[in-house]
């Protein structure tokens, strides 16, 4: 089997792929690249058996409750579960098995011998709870740490069960190994793309100058997880240094003492829609630094922002990907507003340095933050994997 060879894939996850909404559009993305660079992927009926009511019932309950309930039960009810996943492997002649966001889905499941057993996400529930970015946003409710470790007991034997886990991150992978245990030949990191389409690099302008207006983006559906009110500081920063400096804030609406004359918002682009997607490529285009000292395990605007020659700043914690000098800069934690502000400015004093750092930023994307890379590279992987279980050789 070479690499030019298709595999068949048996994608698994609690929610359809084929809606774009599910999982921020990265279901979607994971399984159009599996698709586009593995191979015949087929997307396994996600049924609960003879469990089934119970996840009809869970699925009627408010968002809030349904999130927090569904893999909870899921795990649960594991056991009958695995029999419905079973049967349909049984009966694709798959090559892999291939786990996508929901570790869960994985639970209590038996493969045959020869298939290679796969997974991805840019975060489980236990690594992300003992995670600072997890700590940032608290917990729910509280007697749900009661199953903690019952959780994490289930988690450990998927994850070490399983042949490859793909993370999108060395910070996803160091956590996962650390709460897990697993091992390096086993926990991969392979950087995810841009849930976007790839913009041409003959429409962007690599060589845009930032000198007599510094136009700032933030990108997001909540304003206060994503930094929002630091980024308004910065911008106040700026404006008191004398730069003429506008922030555009795309996906959420600021409370209404954060607008101001130099705010502008885009609350609800629909990329769906010829004319919002316009709007929403126009502003990636056209500004000069995304500011953003988020808190999540990974991001996918950072990988946007890379396709458009966009650099980002943010602070050094979870998954983000962005390297310093290459696609932006990752300040440490504890950054203040003014750091941003100052920094900046070293770039307007250097406009030869920001525009090689917007080059750089759009090769850093064609080099890996792209799902061409990542397709190539799991499936790369894959092959391996498939050759050891059946004691052959590949490239």
């Amino acid at each position: 089997m070479t690499e030019q060879t298709p595999l068949k894939i048996a994608y698994l996850c609690d929610m359809d792929p084929h809606l774009s909404w599910t999982y921020s559009g990265g279901n979607q993305r994971i399984f159009k690249a599996l698709q586009d660079h593995v191979g015949e992927v087929t997307y396994l009926d996600p049924s609960w058996g003879m469990a089934e009511p119970v996840r009809k019932l869970i699925h009627k309950l408010p968002e809030s409750l349904n999130l927090r309930l569904r893999w909870r039960a899921h795990y649960l009810f594991s056991g009958l579960i695995a029999k419905n996943v079973k049967r349909q492997l049984r009966n694709g002649n798959y090559d892999a098995v291939f786990g996508v966001y929901s570790l869960n889905a994985m639970a209590s499941l038996r493969v045959p011998d020869m298939m290679v057993r796969a997974f991805t996400s840019d975060a489980t529930q236990s690594s992300y709870r003992a995670s600072e970015i997890g700590a940032g946003f608290g917990s729910f409710f509280k007697p749900a740490r009661l199953l903690d470790r019952w959780v994490k007991a289930h988690e450990t034997r998927c994850l070490q069960a399983n042949d490859l886990n793909f993370w999108p991150s060395d910070w996803q992978k160091k956590q996962a190994d650390q709460t897990y245990a697993l091992r390096d030949a086993t926990s991969q990191v392979v950087p995810w793309g841009a849930n976007i389409s790839t913009p041409e690099r003959d429409t962007l302008n690599l060589d845009l100058p930032m000198q007599s207006e510094v136009r700032l983006l933030l990108v997001g559906r909540d304003w206060f997880a994503k930094g929002g009110p630091f980024v308004l500081e910065v911008l106040q920063r700026l404006l008191d240094l004398g730069v003429n400096a506008r922030l555009s804030v795309i996906g959420t609406m600021p409370p209404p003492h954060d607008l101001g004359d130099h705010v502008d918002v885009y609350p609800n682009l629909d990329k769906s829609k010829p004319e919002d997607l316009a709007t929403f490529e126009g502003l990636f285009k056209t500004s000069h630094l995304m500011v953003q000292p988020s808190l999540e395990s990974f991001g996918f605007a950072f990988c946007e922002a890379s396709a458009f020659a966009l650099p980002s700043l943010c602070l050094n914690r979870g998954g983000i990907p962005v390297w310093d000098g290459i696609n932006g800069h990752a300040l440490p934690v504890g950054s203040t507003p003014q750091e941003f502000a100052e920094l900046i400015q070293t770039y307007l004093k250097a406009p030869e340095e920001y525009q090689s750092l917007r080059h750089s930023a759009r090769r850093c994307f064609e080099d890996k933050l792209n799902w061409q890379a990542w397709g190539r590279e799991v499936k790369r992987q894959l092959l391996v994997a498939r050759a050891e279980k059946h004691g052959a050789s590949t490239i």
